[in-house]
């Protein structure tokens, strides 16, 4: 009865959703969704056993490339498919790589589409990053005997209360997981509380993912050329952090502000705000320079934050001034770039604590002491020194995620016979 109320609620919400990936995609026609595919419907068939793997975010996207590349090298004798929910995803997985593996857009969680999907693909294995759970999907793959692993699961305690909410849908879902593999003990404990068994703290897979060394590179070689230049970047920042963070800023002082808005549908009404403000400005995707006079770098491409950050001198990183509940800084810690975020953190609280606990980050109230810290840090080597130094530490003393999921991987490998479709 749940089910059935869920998938009709689905089925109502469809043409609004298809509104929605065709707005957000009307300026990038080939980020489009393609209706065959989210419906279920493949063209490219695999020639031997497939481990597939579903992430919707570009974060979950980074996070699983050292669990992918490890697994290419296990299972030399498996198709990897990654699937995502959104055109960017699958752009940023075909981007990185090519045709090594499969990419498909995960269908809608309806009856007929998971039953597709599952026929089509056979997966060996199903690893879902981060926490996505889609009750039809798992229990289709549940009734053809196949594994479903959740990997980096991390939950807040917001998320935790809406699942519990639904209890009647999530719990059979989280109960359908074979096994979960969380990112701290305080997500372990509100996945078991939901029904997941079999659930493990792993670590954070994020502390294993190393940075893209070419676009590392090539933002150091950037930040060579602005010889000196300050460089101040607006990280991953989501709708009106833009202009509330402009707002703090006062007059210039020869600071490079670079803004790399979170999505790329955003790119283009990032630019017009920069302009009314009456503010100069390069874009990355036209291939312009930050010279001197231009006080603005727009960061107009998807997947690029490792020469981003690699180019700047401190980060405030978006999400975290509305509530969308912030953005991952592991990235920012990884990369030695010191670190400002503001109060809205629930997503990602563990990773925060940990940053600002060990002094990689420093968490603010608002938009106005987000600039007026990140401006301090500008100013002071060395605490900008001491603050580079502690988040490069974070991955030194956390890392060993990638092992961990392996050992999972393989279990669930070994006691499962290939699936029954």
């Amino acid at each position: 009865m749940v089910i059935s109320l869920y998938t009709l609620l689905l089925r109502f919400a469809l043409p609004f959703d298809l509104l929605m990936r065709w707005w957000h995609a009307r300026a990038t026609p080939n980020r489009r969704p393609d209706l065959k595919e989210v419906f279920g419907h493949y063209s490219d068939l695999p020639i031997r056993g497939v481990i597939w793997l579903h992430t919707t975010s570009m974060s979950g996207i980074r996070s699983a490339a050292p669990l992918i590349r490890t697994l290419r090298v296990e299972y030399p004798d498996h198709d990897l498919l990654v699937s995502s929910s959104m055109a960017a995803g699958r752009d940023a997985v075909r981007k990185q790589y090519g045709g090594d593996i499969l990419s498909a857009y995960l269908p809608y969680d309806l009856p007929g589409a998971a039953q597709h999907f599952v026929e089509h693909f056979r997966p060996h294995l199903g690893v879902m990053i981060e926490t996505e759970i889609w009750p039809v999907l798992l229990s289709a793959c549940q009734q053809h005997g196949i594994p479903i692993m959740l990997a980096n699961a991390r939950m807040s305690s917001n998320v935790a209360r809406g699942y519990a909410r639904l209890g009647a849908l999530s719990r059979p879902a989280f109960g359908t997981l074979a096994a979960s593999c969380a990112q701290n003990r305080a997500t372990a404990r509100r996945l078991r509380a939901l029904g997941a068994s079999a659930v493990t703290v792993t670590g954070n897979l994020d502390l294993d993912a190393p940075s893209d060394p070419s676009k590392v590179e090539e933002g150091r070689s950037l930040m060579a050329a602005l010889r000196g230049r300050n460089v101040l970047l607006l990280a991953s920042t989501c709708e009106g952090e833009e202009a509330m963070l402009l707002d703090q800023l006062g007059s210039d002082d020869g600071t490079l502000i670079v803004i790399v808005p979170r999505h790329p549908e955003r790119f283009e009404a990032v630019a017009a705000l920069i302009a009314s403000r009456g503010l100069t400005c390069a874009r990355r995707s036209r291939g312009e320079a930050p010279h001197i006079g231009r006080r603005v770098f727009l960061g107009d491409t998807a997947g690029e934050m490792p020469f981003y950050y690699a180019m700047s001198t401190v980060a405030i990183l978006g999400g975290s001034f509305t509530t969308p509940g912030g953005q991952n800084p592991i990235e920012a810690c990884a990369a030695g770039v010191p670190l400002v975020f503001g109060p809205h953190m629930d997503e990602f609280a563990e990773a925060a604590r940990l940053a600002v606990s060990v002094g990689a980050a420093v968490q603010v109230g608002s938009a106005a002491d987000a600039v007026q810290d990140a401006s301090t840090l500008l100013g002071s080597r060395e605490w900008r020194e001491r603050v580079a130094l502690a988040g490069l530490k974070i991955g030194f003393a956390h890392g060993g995620a990638v092992s961990r999921h392996l050992a999972e991987c393989r279990r669930l490998l070994s006691a499962t016979p290939a699936p029954s479709v």
